[in-house]
């Protein structure tokens, strides 16, 4: 994925994973969780895209 102004975190827990993505200020613009790593990475490279969508409009 190109730089963008956003930050993300994975988290493993006893579920599965947990993710998180924050804009440049610290603020979190998306979170939920996944069965897989994957999965959860996926899913943030989907929100890290729809939150670039939407700042560029």
């Amino acid at each position: 994925m190109p730089d963008q102004p956003f930050a993300y975190s994975l988290t493993h827990v006893e579920s599965g994973w947990s993710w998180c993505v924050y804009d440049e200020d610290g603020e979190t613009v998306a979170t939920g969780a996944g069965f897989s790593q994957s999965d959860a990475q996926a899913a943030v490279e989907d929100s890290i895209r729809q939150a670039m969508a939407g700042v560029r409009v």
